[in-house]
């Protein structure tokens, strides 16, 4: 049980989000003693995925905002004279101005259950340790073959292969690990191309029908693309964490221009069979990407545009204002107004480098969710020892007053823990250390639509689209369009994001782009607008705290082995989670490896000694730990994170 934990750990950490995950699983694997807790019942914090029911549960708790009371104080007494404590905040304070709505008949769905739904969760105490509630039905794909990178015709051993599957979903694995279906020269299946089944007429989906459903939709918080060659794949490859999870390629980049929404030809095959472009035109495309590919070699073409807007600098280019707003807003996706024209070649550089890894788009994206990620990572951690609490709160921090330095946690049990480290999610500070702090934030939308943005012959496409700011000063708002086969909706919807810096709330910001992309059945619509449009049927506009990028010295009071993770920045990828996760390890355990790959089960020597001398109570090698049986892992007990169901 919780009250029975360890009482000496080597790191301590508090909140499941993304970077605390990756952290942890980089201690864990270095052989550091962990405790990871969160006061949450879920996994992911503010990175989490819900199902609708568990959304909707959600909101209502951010609606509300109730304090929790801690009328209970014998915790003091743990706490020495020389010591003094720093109190954790006990609600989170990162979600505002929420707001759901309802387009369909709410009434018809009064009585409708949630299928396969729990009828009572288990009371799982503070140690709950696999998120129930968040756990949807997952359907596994049953065709496989393996594709390798498309732009390196030979690779060396151990690196990185593509699992594909029916429905364009990708399993990056080691090559040591490649199906059958490969060996046998059986061919891959074709990324960015998707085998659709007779056309039939799909029928209205109602609000009982989503309630229903409702384990079908897994819906992210924050809205997110992996980029193929971005930090984040690179550490998934690296650490073998690729193993517990699958994607899908992002099949569309689409553009928003003079009130139509067109997709956007962004690969070389793109370009030669768009039939949008004039050949002039195509021409152009391909020598300004040519060009951008190798622009650090040619300074002189953009040293004299260096402190000019990169929108202006493509006006110097003899592009037409077609091909400007390609680039600009979907291809580089920097704003109009305030990237340079160095950051906008950056930007771009990094979009074709990241073309033709595992797809005809630069993007992936997680089945079942981004809320996926950070659990994976959370498994990895557990494999090697780390212990894992939810509904776990902690009351402070214990501090010595002559060194500075943190030496303990105190739990809500009352249970005093020490450790060498702790690092600690940014919401959990109270507002004492965080009173030099300026936070921004980023406004969020969540829709369920009948249709996709842009109908195509083709079925099942996952796109991004980036609108540009209708009002000057305004920043630009990225869409991001989900279809059922990332099992994130119910089949004949869609999951769209929407997303962008805050400069009012998540509504005012975001409202305008979605009357311009969907219909809410208002009656200032026409008939015709209606029709054309695809219907939303429920929506949700919150504004979160942006906490990234903020420096360490900003922190008033934060002892020195204290380390702070931020939440989820505005950034399309995830670079800067990565490499906030890699500097804290790093800053810890400077001789250490960041999370290196497990070795291969067949090369683990054991030594019998050594396994009979351990105490099995609290074993943390991963060499002797047994798998958790299914009632270890809704007890609380277990050390491991929830298994997937696709697991092989």
């Amino acid at each position: 049980m919780a009250d029975n934990l360890p009482t000496e750990f080597d790191v301590v950490v508090i909140g499941t989000g993304l970077p605390e995950s990756i952290t942890a699983a980089a201690c864990a694997r270095s052989g550091q003693r962990v405790l990871h807790v969160d006061s949450k019942n879920y996994y992911g914090g503010n990175w989490a995925s819900f199902s609708f029911s568990g959304l909707l549960s959600w909101i209502k708790e951010n609606q509300e905002k109730t304090d929790i009371s801690d009328e209970c104080e014998d915790w003091r007494k743990l706490i020495l004279e020389n010591e003094e404590v720093i109190s954790l905040s006990k609600k989170d304070k990162t979600i505002h101005h929420v707001e759901d709505f309802c387009f369909d008949d709410q009434d018809s769905a009064e009585g409708v259950e949630e299928a396969g739904a729990l009828a009572k969760l288990p009371d799982l105490g503070a140690c709950g340790a696999e998120g129930i509630a968040q756990e949807p039905e997952k359907e596994i794909p049953q065709v496989e073959s393996t594709l390798q990178e498309s732009q390196e015709p030979e690779k060396a051993p151990g690196t990185e292969a593509v699992t594909v599957t029916e429905g364009n979903e990708t399993e990056i694995t080691s090559e040591n690990e490649s199906s059958p279906s490969a060996a046998a020269g059986e061919s891959a299946l074709e990324l960015g191309k998707t085998e659709t089944a007779p056309s039939e007429e799909p029928k209205k989906v109602t609000y009982s029908q989503i309630v229903r459903e409702g384990r079908r939709f897994n819906i992210d918080l924050v809205s997110k693309l992996l980029y193929s060659r971005g930090l984040l794949i690179d550490l998934l490859i690296k650490s073998n964490v690729s193993r517990y999870a699958e994607f899908k390629n992002a099949t569309r980049i689409l553009a928003f221009r003079e009130g139509n929404v067109e997709q956007v030809p962004c690969s070389r095959a793109d370009v030669f069979n768009s039939k949008q472009l004039t050949v002039v035109e195509k021409r152009m495309l391909m020598k300004f990407l040519t060009f951008c590919l190798e622009y650090e070699q040619h300074p002189d073409e953009y040293q004299d545009y260096e402190n000019s807007t990169f929108a202006q600098f493509l006006k110097t280019r003899m592009l037409t204002p077609s091909l400007q707003h390609f680039i600009l807003h979907s291809i580089a996706m920097v704003s109009e107004t305030d990237s340079t024209t160095l950051e906008g070649l950056q930007a771009t550089k990094k979009f074709l480098q990241c073309l033709g890894r595992y797809g005809n788009t630069p993007f992936l994206f997680p089945l079942y969710g981004q809320g996926e990620i950070p659990q994976c990572f959370c498994r990895m951690c557990a494999v090697f020892g780390g212990i894992y609490c939810l509904r776990h709160p902690v009351r402070c921090l214990v501090v010595d007053k002559e060194s500075g330095r943190c030496k303990a946690i105190v739990d809500h049990f009352g249970q005093r823990i020490s450790a060498n480290y702790f690092i600690v999610e940014d919401s959990y500070l109270p507002e004492s250390i965080c009173t030099n702090v300026c936070y921004r934030q980023i406004s969020r939308a969540v829709l369920i639509t009948d249709q996709s943005v842009l109908d195509t012959d083709s079925e099942q496409q996952v796109s991004i689209l980036a609108v540009p700011p209708v009002t000057p000063g305004k920043p630009a708002v990225c869409v991001i369009e989900l279809c059922s086969s990332t099992m994130t909706c119910m089949k004949n919807t869609y999951l769209v994001h929407l997303t962008c810096p805050s400069t009012n709330t998540a509504r005012e910001d975001l409202e305008p782009v979605v009357q311009q992309l969907f219909s809410l059945n208002t009656e200032k619509e026409t008939e015709s607008e209606q029709l054309k449009k695809p219907r939303v049927l429920w929506a949700v506009y919150f504004n979160m705290r942006d906490s990234s990028g903020i420096d360490r010295s900003s922190y008033d009071g934060l002892p020195s082995n204290v380390y702070v993770c931020s939440g989820p920045d505005s950034a399309l990828g995830n670079d800067c989670a990565v490499r906030q996760a890699e500097t804290i390890f790093q800053d810890m355990f400077p001789s250490e490896d960041f999370c290196p790959a497990p070795p291969n089960p067949e090369d683990i020597i054991y030594d019998e000694d050594e396994i009979e001398a351990e105490e099995p109570e609290f074993s943390n090698s991963p060499e002797t730990k047994p798998e958790p049986s299914a009632e270890e892992e809704c007890s609380g007990d277990s050390t491991a994170v929830k298994k997937q169901d696709n697991e092989e």
